[in-house]
């Protein structure tokens, strides 16, 4: 009696483990990223996803059919994320199409390339569903940049002629374009976009308010880098503040000192890798820098170690070899794990083309970095404690362009409690943003940005 009541209970067991099995995943959370170069939709679920898709292209649509799940409320939720700015999704349905089959319909605002593709749990991720829609139509971000201060409502462009900036963009939206970067590891082929020229098609004469027009005269551009973003949140505070936020707070600020600057009577513009909440493969960082031709790249974050003591801020630069210190190779480390956590098609691209643009960095380039991190530090220390009172290096993924100098700021160590309080102070942000800001015009000083050809 006793051995086939045993058996009865495993029999149970048995078929409830078939049941639990036939139900299929649970999903978790849903999540919608819009930005002006994709629109990215996430679901986490308990266990991983199999999809089939289909596009319609009149009206542009993408059809997911998720096997082995049933509908939920968490994936009724994705209807009413969708915001109204969204640039690609216009809007999410959500149907049982068939038993353990759900089907997502996206409509679309304009014909966009998928990519569709799964990710492990890591982090505090469990497994992710991530679905990315490219617009196939794109703005060129310089154009964009130069010509941001003389759009009208109703029209184009338009010169102010009262504005010295006036024959400027004339000269820089016209001028021919170089060869784009390589094309992202996480994004389908792009229009060509223009790209900061070579050595050989650099003029070797420094920036004045007086050169000759046809070969000086041009924008002085300073790409800011956000780190994080999206599915990356980046370090997080004890007291919940997120480094993805407040690094962009910081990012905004600095752009309004930056853009109300002049390096020589040369007009500066700032250009933000992101200007919202949503993820950037750390090499898409680079490539947005060289194709707006950035003279110089700053990227900002917020340092976090695993006990609230250490204080102070830092400044890093790239390292050809090992880094400088075990801290520096420990935060480099965590940085170029963005990708991971934020979320990348590694399958989208060659790894041959990623690998080959972080080859290329130069010792000049490592040279003129380090000039301006030290800049940089010498106005910082008056806002606050320095965690290192020199630049540091490691290989950190974001500074390797080879024809900008670039330096990883992190402002505060976010896991500090009195730090994480100054993050999230208006006053010493702006206090900070202006240090960064003389840090720039310091290294300008001595080292004048130089002409470019305008063949270029």
């Amino acid at each position: 009696m006793k051995r086939r009541s045993v058996l009865q209970s495993g029999a149970l067991a048995l078929l409830l483990g078939v049941q639990h099995i036939a139900r299929g995943a649970t999903i978790l959370a849903v999540r919608v990223w819009p930005s002006p170069d994709y629109s990215r939709v996430t679901l986490e679920s308990d266990t991983e996803l199999k999809a089939k898709q289909f596009f319609v292209g009149s009206p542009p649509r993408l059809a997911i059919d998720i096997e082995g799940l049933d509908l939920n409320p968490a994936l009724k939720e994705l209807v009413g994320k969708v915001r109204a700015d969204d640039p690609t999704i216009a809007g999410i349905r959500v149907g049982q199409f068939a038993p353990g089959v759900v089907r997502l319909v996206f409509d679309l605002k304009q014909v966009a390339t998928p990519q569709v593709f799964t990710l492990t749990p890591i982090a505090a991720y469990q497994h992710r569903m991530v679905f990315d829609l490219y617009p196939t139509q794109v703005i060129d971000p310089l154009e964009a940049l130069i010509s941001e201060r003389f759009t009208t409502p109703s029209g184009p462009p338009v010169a102010d002629l009262n504005d010295p900036l006036a024959d400027l963009i004339a000269k820089q939206v016209n001028r021919p374009k170089a060869k784009s970067a390589p094309e992202s590891i996480a994004a389908p082929p792009e229009p060509t976009l223009a790209t900061k020229p070579n050595s050989s098609k650099v003029a070797v004469a420094p920036l004045t308010g007086k050169s000759n027009a046809d070969e000086t005269d041009r924008l002085i551009i300073i790409a800011l880098d956000p780190g994080h973003g999206g599915e990356d949140p980046g370090a997080i505070g004890p007291g919940g503040t997120r480094e993805k936020d407040v690094v962009l707070r910081l990012a905004h600020r600095l752009r309004e000192r930056i853009n109300a600057g002049s390096v020589n009577g040369n007009p500066m513009r700032a250009y933000l890798t992101r200007d919202a909440d949503f993820f950037v493969p750390l090499q898409v960082r680079v490539q947005k820098a060289q194709r707006v031709q950035a003279d110089l790249f700053v990227s900002l974050h917020a340092d976090a170690f695993y006990t609230p003591r250490p204080q102070g801020a830092s400044v890093f630069a790239l390292s050809q070899g090992g880094a400088s210190s075990t801290a520096a190779r420990w935060m480099a480390a965590k940085e170029n794990k963005a990708d991971q956590i934020g979320g990348l098609n590694v399958t989208a691209k060659d790894s041959q083309v990623r690998r080959a643009l972080f080859d290329m960095s130069t010792t000049a380039q490592i040279n003129d970095s380090l000039k301006l991190g030290s800049a940089m530090l010498g106005e910082m220390k008056r806002v606050g404690k320095l965690h290192k009172p020199r630049v540091e290096q490691a290989g950190f993924a974001v500074l390797k362009a080879p024809d900008i100098p670039s330096v990883l700021v992190e402002a505060a160590f976010i896991s500090n409690p009195e730090e994480e309080a100054n993050l999230n102070s208006d006053a010493y942000l702006d206090r900070l943003s202006l240090a960064l800001m003389r840090g720039i015009e310091g290294y300008f000083a001595k080292n004048p940005p130089l002409a470019r050809n305008r063949s270029v």
